[in-house]
């Protein structure tokens, strides 16, 4: 009688990502008679080259490839698997397969790492998505590298086991010791890093004006640009944003860790992002790296701004097409990524602070020194700037320099603190208006309908605006903005109705809109 040919087949489960969710990899090991090693399911290049990492980890540890042919399919087939994170996955299974460890437990674990020529595991992305999708699938646990084990804990009721060392996982499944878990308090931890600021508007010597403008935008979620002469402060300012925002609920905080997770930002052994982002890319940033995608798609700058700042430090400086594929996102607060064969959707619900020097030479309007520029400089400058994506920015704020009498003031500003509180109450007004409308959550966000529901004027209120559009040349797209920010500025005061008063001071907030203002 013909002996039939012997195969061993195990399943090892990893998993890989699209967008910020995650799917499960099921890696299906078949170890039979023969020669030969075949890694079939659209494996990418980093992940092909795991056999030559594999192969020598395990001889570092006492353990052998087998000598036989050995089949290994990724699952589902036709979702690409890209990077070295499978090495791990891959090792144990092989292992499990050919006879050397147990295989009892191994369909019970999510196993994600790199694997380093002697062993030693390497930190891997997407941790904290892989983590939410293995406890939806019912997984018992999640072992990986243990640079990564703190993010992953963010999930309750999932086991964490962070490794170091190929070892450690082959002494686990064949029972020689047990796996120390990792737990992360998320609550715990979330509510005492969530207001841990390493800057305070208390250290901003003058400059009264713009920190109303910004108090005013932080209330209201409205975008904003200051245009000030070089070393007047309007980096400095920007950067004290985040301060005033109100605090990041758990639900943001989560969703922004996923985000950031998926981009390999996260610090190693570190957890939960508690404070809000604040995004600064340079000038030359491409408008792939500012939205997103690539041949193996990533979050852009403005997806790891989600739920906070991005801010575009000398605006006109950004290429013409980086600054106009941003104006779809700012409206929609989404990016969509589409390819042949996919499409994935990245969140970019974020706030756009922006700074630019009135001209080339940066003194235009300076109380003190002159500007150097040309006629039509200044406009040709300014014109850098798109009319549409000015169209999306709320506030248009001046910003003059300090003189040295203010610099050399002992007295301590107001805090962040201080002017939070008052944010959060406003914005606490908004959540209230806006409660039986979907996906409005403040006034930067109202549609034209609702300017009309929700920002009404009386007939003192009309004329000066109307006054204010004719004398100062106003163009029709201020409009809107001056009723939002009236609305806003009406909020941080507990008023019911807009006033004269909250429409003056909004109209004060639309410099780039005058004609003649820039020469």
């Amino acid at each position: 009688m013909e002996n039939k040919p012997v195969m061993t087949l195990v399943k090892t489960y990893g998993s890989a990502f699209f967008g910020i969710k995650a799917t499960i990899i099921t890696i299906e090991v078949s170890v039979s008679q023969g020669i030969n090693f075949h890694l079939v399911g659209l494996p990418d290049s980093a992940v092909k080259e795991s056999q030559q990492r594999i192969g020598t980890a395990l001889i570092a540890n006492g353990y052998k490839m087998p000598g036989k042919k050995v089949v290994i399919n990724m699952a589902p087939a036709d979702i690409r698997k890209e990077g070295s994170a499978y090495d791990l996955p891959l090792a144990i299974g092989i292992l499990a397969a050919s006879g050397q460890i147990s295989d009892n437990d191994i369909g019970n674990y999510i196993i994600m790492g790199e694997l380093a020529l002697d062993g030693e595991l390497r930190p891997i992305k997407g941790s904290l998505p892989i983590a939410i999708q293995a406890r939806a699938e019912g997984f018992a646990g999640f072992i990986l590298p243990k640079q990564n084990a703190k993010e992953a804990a963010i999930v309750d009721k999932l086991k964490v086991y962070g490794v170091e060392n190929l070892k450690q996982v082959i002494d686990f499944f064949s029972g020689d010791v047990e796996l120390e878990q990792t737990k992360v308090n998320t609550r715990e931890e979330f509510y005492a890093n969530m207001n841990k600021y390493d800057v305070d508007f208390a250290d901003v010597k003058g400059q009264e004006n713009v920190k109303r403008a910004l108090e005013i935008a932080a209330a209201g979620g409205h975008n904003i640009i200051m245009v000030g002469a070089p070393g007047s402060g309007k980096t400095m300012l920007a950067k004290r944003l985040p301060t005033i925002i109100p605090p990041l609920t758990l639900h943001e905080a989560l969703e922004t860790t996923k985000i950031h997770s998926v981009a390999g930002r996260i610090v190693a052994d570190s957890g939960l992002i508690t404070c809000r982002p604040f995004r600064a890319p340079h000038h030359t940033i491409s408008d792939i790296a500012l939205v997103g995608g690539g041949a193996y798609p990533q979050p852009g700058e403005i997806s790891l701004a989600h739920n906070g700042i991005l801010f575009l430090d000398e605006l006109p400086e950004f290429k013409r097409t980086v600054l106009e594929v941003m104006r779809q996102p700012i409206e929609e607060r989404r990016i969509t990524i589409s390819r042949a064969k996919f499409s994935i959707e990245y969140p970019a619900n974020f706030m756009l602070a922006a700074s630019m020097n009135p001209c080339p030479c940066g003194y235009y309007n300076h109380p003190e020194k002159k500007c150097l520029c040309g006629p039509g400089i200044v406009q040709k400058y300014l014109s850098r700037i798109s009319g549409p994506l000015l169209d999306r920015i709320d506030i248009h704020i001046e910003v003059v320099p300090v003189p040295y009498d203010k610099l050399a003031d002992k007295s301590v500003g107001e805090s962040s603190e201080a002017i939070r509180e008052r944010v959060v109450k406003a914005r606490n007004i908004q959540a209230e208006r806006f409660k039986h409308e979907r996906g409005i959550h403040c006034n930067a966000m109202m549609t034209s309908p609702m300017l009309r529901k929700y920002c009404a004027i009386d007939s003192a209120g009309a004329n000066l605006l109307k006054t204010a559009m004719e004398r100062l040349g106003l163009s029709a797209r201020a409009y809107d903005r001056i009723l939002k920010v009236s609305r806003t500025i009406a909020d941080l005061e507990n008023a019911e109705n807009i006033l004269p008063d909250h429409i003056a001071e909004a109209i004060n907030y639309r410099n780039l809109d005058r004609e003649g203002w820039a020469g």
